[in-house]
């Protein structure tokens, strides 16, 4: 009923839009074609794999471009999706401060979206690793709310991220260099380094060292990333070679006392024990060739590998007292494979109608051996505890899993108004924890959409759409030390999505509302099992809401944006116990959920002198816990950015959380009960040139 509610003032939202096209007309009219905004076309493939305009898919696609990214200042993640409709980017985590957990329709789990870099997804069967991506020398973000489209292996429910770098052809360079805060320091620089008359390459290199206000935290990491690419007629293929070295102290989470975190514990306390890391070095090679056929099909390969080493040493409060043996310690050493091929054909069968069809596999294998350990830990967390490394690690914890599909995606356009999308998926999964039996899956999974075009003139349009999407995924595996060898329930769930999408006022006015509904068995969450972290199945969840954008495009090379969404997560059916006694939580809003998000952003972005961005964002009540008895305040938060470009020079000054606001944005899954924080207040200074 609610979401029919949303659906009809989603339509109302539309048709109020697209009534004052003909004043804005007359408006245009008195203004020079100098005077007016260019439109930049933005494609993405994230959705179909074909090149396609956001507005032309069934779906909720964004994309943020390397223009948007220069704009604003943008190095993290968080940065680049800070004015993204209904997705909010918590940084650090349990990953360590390197990384991030995205949340989108109101769920915030680490396995719950895609990452993909480059048509291939990062991190393979496992979660996505965040912690190694880089933005360097990338040429847009994609963004897709929901689930991932059939045409991918591994799979999610709530979005999809797809980082795309420039191709190897590209002949510009860029340098730049950041210092900052805390000792903070960035330096990168992109280069097309010469090998042949036919074969192009690129080269992407950067060094970072980032600190932060917590007691003895920060990171630093090295990147390289070089891309060869060959290209001939109705030909071409690619070579990419991904190199991360990541060395972080990390940060501890803050406990929670009853209702509230602990006042016994200061804001910025680090309980790990000392010189405490979490290390990763990963490898990724990827190769593929992709040939034109006749009648204009087209035949695309890939194939990847990756090789993860962590190396960690870490530990969390057990008990908020001054007491001995108050924290439990972790070493653990990980190693993780994973290959992914690819094989697809995308051919026009009838004029309107274009089909990708092909087949995919993935393969992973991890273990991890580890030990745990307790030691004392002073509350106030200003000198951190000498701990012994475990001469043994002694528990265990293995996952082997493969996943194969079969997968076809068709595009029809039977009218210049109407569009149809279809996809259909047969999977076949199997997976070994431990010494278990092996399980096996296979089930299919799908998707259908529509889209209507109620009215265009020109580039301007009014475009009313609608999918649902029948998803189905292996549980998430973390490597933890429970040593339990049995495997969870797969994660499967329905999402119905739908909305508008609007151009208006000569291109110069984007309006994109949509509103969903998704039910969910057995999503995965975590426990804590005889002290240990361990995960579960979460029985029924349902999400659904409500999520909005508006971008303007003024003269003068300023754009604004704003979005707002309303998510509503909650427990259907799931029972767990909290003090060895069952509890039902059926009605229960989903923890560190936000009801609601809404952001303002305004850019200032010309070729030459002035730039600017400032970026409004606030977040709205959520529960710290899955009882609901812990509600957490609202926050706003404020970036902003000025600087001056002349030449093929920019020079510029960000201030990142301006409001120093340090509220909790994301729980732990390791440490019982206890919450990260927003990173305290930030500014760097940076220089950049074009070469």
């Amino acid at each position: 009923m609610i979401c029919g509610k949303l659906m009809m003032s989603a339509a109302l939202m539309a048709a109020l839009i697209a009534a004052p096209h003909v004043a804005a007309q007359t408006s245009a009219n008195t203004q020079t074609q100098q005077q007016l905004p260019v439109f930049r076309q933005q494609v993405e493939v994230v959705a179909t794999r074909l090149p396609e305009s956001p507005h032309d898919v069934p779906a909720s696609v964004e994309v943020f471009t390397d223009s948007d990214i220069r704009s604003l200042g943008a190095t993290t993640l968080r940065d680049v999706l800070s004015v993204a409709a209904g997705v909010e980017v918590a940084s650090g985590g349990d990953e360590g401060p390197a990384s991030a957990v995205p949340e989108f329709w109101g769920l915030r789990e680490f396995d719950a979206f895609l990452l993909v870099v480059d048509g291939v997804p990062w991190g393979g069967v496992f979660n996505p690793a965040v912690s190694t991506l880089s933005l360097a020398d990338v040429a847009r973000v994609e963004v897709l709310r929901g689930a991932a489209p059939v045409t991918y292996g591994t799979t999610s429910f709530v979005g999809v991220i797809h980082v795309v770098h420039e191709t190897a052809d590209v002949t510009g360079g860029y340098f730049s260099v950041r210092q900052g805060s805390f000792g903070s320091t960035r330096l990168a620089i992109d280069l097309p380094v010469t090998l042949s008359s036919t074969w192009k390459s690129r080269l992407s290199v950067d060094f970072t060292r980032q600190g932060f206000r917590d007691d003895r935290t920060s990171y630093k990491g090295g990147h390289a990333l070089w891309r060869v690419e060959k290209t001939e007629t109705g030909r071409r293929t690619w070579l990419n070679l991904d190199l991360a070295l990541l060395r972080q102290h990390p940060a501890s989470p803050h406990p929670r006392e009853g209702a509230v975190l602990s006042a016994a514990v200061p804001l910025d306390a680090n309980h790990n024990p000392e010189h405490a890391f979490l290390d990763q070095d990963r490898i990724a090679v990827a190769f593929g060739n992709e040939r034109s056929l006749s009648n204009g099909a087209r035949w695309t390969n890939s194939v990847s590998f990756a090789r993860s080493a962590h190396d960690i040493f870490r530990g969390f409060l057990t008990d908020i007292r001054e007491t001995s043996s108050n924290a439990t310690g972790f070493r653990e050493k990980i190693g993780i494979n994973d290959l992914y091929a690819d094989t697809h054909l995308t051919l026009p069968v009838h004029p309107g109608v274009y089909l990708t069809t092909g087949a995919d596999f993935l393969h992973g294998n991890g273990d991890a051996n580890g030990a745990v350990f307790t030691y004392s830990a002073s509350l106030n967390g200003l000198t951190a505890t000498r701990v012994p490394e475990p001469s043994s690690l002694d528990l265990d914890s293995e996952d082997q899993r493969q996943f194969l599909g079969g997968y076809a995606l068709a595009e029809w356009n039977p009218t210049e108004r109407l569009h149809f999308s279809s996809g259909l998926r047969m999977n076949l999964t199997s997976e070994r924890k431990g010494e278990g039996q092996r399980r096996t899956h296979a089930r299919p999974s799908g998707s259908v959409g529509l889209m209507f075009t109620a009215w265009k003139r020109d580039t301007d349009h009014v475009r009313v759409f609608a999918d649902y999407r029948n998803t189905f995924k292996p549980a998430a595996v973390d490597f933890s030390l429970t040593e339990n060898e049995g495997t969870l329930e797969p994660e499967t769930a329905h999402s119905y999505e739908g909305g508008v999408k609007v151009r208006t006022a000569h291109s110069r006015l984007d309006i994109d509302v949509s509103a969903f509904h998704m039910d969910f068995r057995n999503l995965v969450t975590s426990t804590v099992v005889n002290g240990l972290p361990a995960l579960i199945n979460a029985g029924q969840t349902r999400f659904r809401g409500l999520d909005t954008a508006a971008d303007v495009r003024l003269p003068h090379d300023v754009t604004g944006r704003f979005t707002y969404s309303f998510h509503d997560g909650k427990f259907v059916d799931f029972v767990q116990a909290f003090g060895n006694v069952p509890t039902q939580l059926a009605g229960k809003r989903f923890e560190m959920s936000p009801r609601r998000l809404a952001s303002v952003g305004i850019v200032l972005g010309p070729p030459r002198g002035v730039i600017g961005s400032l970026i409004v964002k606030y977040t709205g009540d959520r529960y710290l816990n899955k009882r609901n008895t812990a509600l957490a305040s609202p926050f706003t938060t404020i970036d902003m950015g000025l600087g001056y470009r002349f030449g093929g020079w920019e020079l510029r000054l960000d201030g990142r959380n301006l409001t120093n606001r340090r509220d909790p944005i994301s729980e732990s899954e390791i440490g019982d009960a206890q919450y990260y924080r927003m990173t305290a207040r930030q500014f760097d200074v940076g220089l950049g040139m074009r070469f």
